[in-house]
């Protein structure tokens, strides 16, 4: 392998900038610092004036998906080739496929694919639809001998991946007696079903009927859900692709109640808006369909940005999950059958710098946090991914933070026929990308090796996750001490019928349980209201009565 040396530019990570060399040998970063020697033999890429980051982790990624019919256009070559000449030099894919399938087997088959075909490195969550006890023991495996810590659930698609409320507090317990993440996608799967029924009962076919039967509020009560059920466990939660700002707003309020709630946003939802699903051209709107969706508020994307910038989001993946025209055209008659999914993994790093440093409302440190270091520390591959450190993984993006890029399906590398920011310009560019140790990425050349990505195990417990987790479990609650009671205790085996005890009227209408008053009259807080229609007095006659006076005068008697 050659050696390789960057030389002159600033180094970035989460914590600090700097300037300094940096010294690549077999796969890993071996020195770094000011005016280094460069070793015989080694190339050397002049970095000056450019950022030296730590390559992109994309923790949302579906490639080589079946699903609701047919195949993702982008496969694990695609897909990683695609990753890598946006800057992303690691992904993580979901085991996604027919639930009838154990979990390990479905691990097997995902690993044999992107071990074939992956050009950068790659990992896995794993999807549980329901809970037993070969889910249980699959599980167990998969966290303790395949290398995978963090396991989703889906509480949409009804009657295909839902898993109800029960087992997925199952679930959830079971996460943490493992040391595992609890992902969760957040939306009301029932109110999802009752709004499709509506809107398509008011004569909506298209796609913005996706939009208007999956209405924020349905994320936004599925987010506040798994993070109460999480509270209440003292339980990690990750909420995947976090699209409104209500969402949002319950991952915030979940994180100052002491929560430990990780939120992610996605390209998509950081640079585009729903307002793409009123489009006149169907082609354009269903290319945007994608679940939850793409908010029609305008200002949703800046929000998103405010929250990322400022901590209560963490960490960005793309929820990468294309599919042509010609397989979004399954939905034409009927917007729910449109396969769902964007494309993102290609154009997450600009996007991000764009709308977050370019704005100022990020510096560079806290960029590299939220595309690569805290997806590291949260899945527990730090340093040896997300940072730029003597001994960590030669994953490496030289950056150039004043170029520009103007995104279209026509010059991308994705394999989709669409791009949802088609047109669009953005400033930051990746100009060398190194994985692995290797150059593959250079002045617009892609130089990649199918099959050449590594499979990356996640190991179980966390500490970014599961330490204040682990403290909170030692915290235990503590009861009052008090005299213990010892006066009379009711005996219920002598109680009165329950019946009696209720007012009930019984066969003659009499369902007064007060005793009457010292005059023999009805006691008055006795209710005189009978659900069958019975007054108190109904065997009694009542003959009729007159007031002496008319309307408006005194009364004094009654004859």
């Amino acid at each position: 392998m050659v050696n390789l040396v960057i030389k002159g530019g600033t180094v970035v990570n989460h914590d600090r900038s700097f300037l300094a060399d940096v010294i690549i040998e077999d796969g890993l970063i071996k020195d770094i610092g000011e005016n280094l020697a460069v070793p015989n033999g080694a190339k050397v890429i002049d970095a000056k004036d450019k950022l030296v980051m730590p390559g992109g982790i994309d923790t949302h990624t579906h490639l080589d998906l079946l699903f609701m019919g047919t195949r993702t256009a982008d496969d694990f070559y695609s897909g990683t080739r695609a990753a890598l000449a946006g800057g992303t030099t690691m992904i993580m894919n979901f085991i996604l496929e027919n639930k009838q399938i154990p979990l390990l087997e479905q691990y097997e088959m995902n690993k044999t694919r992107a071990e074939k075909n992956a050009c950068c490195d790659f990992a896995f969550h794993a999807c549980v639809y329901n809970y037993n006890e070969q889910v249980e023991k699959d599980m167990e495996i998969l966290s303790r001998e395949k290398g995978i810590n963090s396991f989703k659930m889906f509480m949409a698609y009804k009657d295909v991946f839902m898993i109800n409320d029960a087992d997925l507090i199952k679930v959830f317990k079971k996460c943490k007696e493992l040391g595992a993440i609890p992902m969760v996608h957040a939306e009301n799967g029932d109110l999802i079903e009752e709004g499709q029924k509506k809107v398509k009962t008011l004569g909506i076919t298209g796609p913005e009927g996706h939009l208007l039967s999956r209405p924020e509020s349905v994320e936004a009560e599925a987010t506040h859900r798994a993070i109460t059920i999480a509270h209440e466990l003292n339980s990690p939660v990750y909420i995947v692709h976090v699209m409104s700002k209500s969402a949002a707003q319950a991952v915030s309020d979940g994180k100052r109640k002491g929560t430990v709630v990780i939120g992610e946003p996605i390209a998509a939802g950081l640079a585009t808006d729903g307002t793409h699903y009123f489009n006149k051209c169907w082609r354009h709107s269903a290319g945007h369909v994608m679940s939850p969706p793409l908010r029609d508020d305008a200002s949703t994307p800046g929000y998103l940005m405010d929250l990322l910038a400022n901590g209560d989001l963490e960490l960005t993946g793309t929820d990468h999950c294309t599919f042509n025209t010609n397989q979004k055209a399954l939905g034409k008659d009927d917007f729910s059958k449109i396969p769902n999914g964007v494309n993102g993994i290609e154009d997450r790093m600009t996007v991000i710098w764009d709308r977050g440093v370019h704005t100022g409302k990020m510096d560079p440190c806290r960029f590299v946090a939220v595309t690569s270091t805290n997806a590291a520390k949260v899945f527990n591959i730090y340093p040896k991914k997300g940072y730029i450190g003597v001994g960590s993984d030669a994953d490496i993006v030289v950056w150039d933070p004043e170029a520009t890029r103007t995104i279209s399906a026509k010059s991308h590398h994705q394999a989709v026929d669409f791009n949802i920011f088609e047109g669009m310009t953005f400033h930051g560019v990746p100009m060398v990308v190194i994985s692995n140790g290797k150059v593959v990425v250079e002045n617009d050349n892609i130089t990649v090796e199918r099959g050449s990505g590594r499979f990356i195990r996640t190991p179980c417990y966390p500490d970014y996750v599961y330490s204040r987790v682990k403290i909170r479990d030692n915290i235990k609650l503590s009861k009052v001490d008090r005299e213990p009671y010892t006066g009379p205790v009711v005996d219920l085996n002598n109680q009165p019928n329950e019946i009696e005890n209720h007012q009930i009227p019984n066969s003659n209408g009499n369902f007064h349980n007060r005793p009457l008053t010292k005059s023999g009259n009805r006691n008055l807080q006795d209710s005189s209201f009978s659900l069958g229609g019975e007054q108190w007095d109904d065997q009694n006659s009542r003959p009729s009565t007159r007031v002496k006076n008319p309307p408006g005068g005194k009364s004094s008697g009654i004859y």
